[in-house]
Formats: C-alpha cells, structure tokens, sequence
C-alpha cells in the first residue's frame, strides 16, 4: 500500500523493530500508542467538530475510532495494515464498540462507502508522496458529502529530520493540494502527542530538544487543519 512506502507499519504492529527510512532512526515503540485517542482528537470531539457518518483514514491502532464511536458516531476506519486492522476488530468485539474496520489504500477508498461527514487523517497524510497525496485528497473529495469537514493532523517540514515525510509539508504545498477539492479553514500548529519519554526520544535523537506533556510524554509539532469538501 503507498502509505508503507516511507516504513513497515504492519510490522511494526506485528511488534517488530523497524527503521524510519534509509538512513533514520530505529523505533522499538509504536510511536503514537496512547493506549486511548489523540487528545488533539478530543478537543474537536468537545468541541462538536465531528458529525456522522465519520471515515478515518489510516486508524492505526484504532483508538481515535473507538472514541469516536463510543460518543455516538458511525465510523468507518481504515488502514493499509492488515494487522493494525485485524487487532482494531478484536479491540471493537471486546468493548462493544460499533465500528466498521478494513483493510483500503488511502490513495483509492475502494469499497469504504461513501456520503461521510466528516472525516479524520490523524498522521497518515505526511507518510504519502505528491503524488499520492493529490490521489488521496481526490478519493476522500469523493467519498464524502458536500461540506463535509476533514480534520487532518500532518507533520511539517522541521519533523523531517527524524521522521520520513514523503512530500513537502510546508504550508504553501498542502493549501495547494488541498485547494483542489477543500477549502480549509483552519491550517495551524498544535503538539501531537507521542508514546516516547524524554529518554527514549533522545537515545533515538540525540542532542534534540522537544516538549513534553505532564505525563512525560514527547509532544512534536504537527499541522491542525480542518478543510470543507467543495
């Protein structure tokens, strides 16, 4: 699937070790497991930002999905991981959770349906080359209603220098390809939540200072966009 391209993400939920990039660090941790959502994810749920029926795209472990769900939405979540996926269905079935998981490349949405209100790219976006990324902002214009709102949590051009980032994410290169099928209205930096303590982030990035939240947990900056399908 194109969003692999950049790192084995099924491995990496099969618990393996895996490298980030050629020539980049090696993650031991799966570096966005909060074993709960992404608070940033929360704060637009409080804030009555998300409608149903909701897609998200590139769920991962599946917990900003079964938080969505457990607040009453419909949600559909996919993910390229076969893994991810097949773990994410066993979370649902365990909490009564109603969410619909499959297996779907980000760059089609073959077979996820369509007619969502609003939908959720919680880090995948950045993992996408231009290519696909303007592939993957066509597919979603598609499957989701006029003047749905897509909320989209993507790593800028400074996260490059430890994470592979498969296109440019300066903010001129994503108004550009969003601009194609979305209006955004909103396009700011926030701080994304991460699994990794201070220690575990500076044996894997030396001599790197970063922000932490009151559990200790690394917080990087990431882009908060929020765009309406047109």
């Amino acid at each position: 699937m194109p969003e692999h391209e950049l790192m084995d993400f099924d491995a990496l939920y099969q618990g393996k070790s895996v490298q980030m990039n050629d020539d980049g660090p090696t993650v031991e941790i799966i570096p966005w497991q909060l074993d709960g959502p992404q608070p940033l994810v929360v704060e637009l749920v409080e804030a009555g930002e998300f409608t149903g029926p909701v897609l998200e795209i590139g769920c991962g472990l599946g917990d900003n999905a079964l938080y969505l769900a457990e607040q009453g939405l419909k949600v559909t979540a996919v993910d390229a991981a076969p893994t991810a996926i097949e773990q994410n269905r066993a979370k649902a079935a365990a909490r009564g959770a109603d969410v619909t998981f499959a297996v779907a490349d980000a760059t089609v949405l073959d077979g996820v349906g369509d007619g969502f209100a609003s939908a959720l790219d919680s880090a995948l976006m950045h993992c996408l080359d231009a290519d696909q990324r303007r592939a993957y902002l066509a597919a979603l214009h598609d499957r989701c209603r006029p003047g749905a709102r897509l909320h989209i949590l993507c790593f800028p051009p400074a996260i490059g220098d430890f994470f592979p980032l498969g296109a440019e994410t300066d903010e001129a290169s994503l108004r550009r390809d969003l601009g194609e099928h979305w209006r955004v209205e909103r396009m700011e930096i926030r701080r994304y939540t991460t699994a990794f303590t201070k220690d575990q982030w500076q044996t894997m990035v030396p001599n790197s200072e970063v922000e932490s939240d009151d559990d200790g947990r690394i917080l990087l900056p990431i882009w908060q966009i929020t765009a309406v399908n047109s």
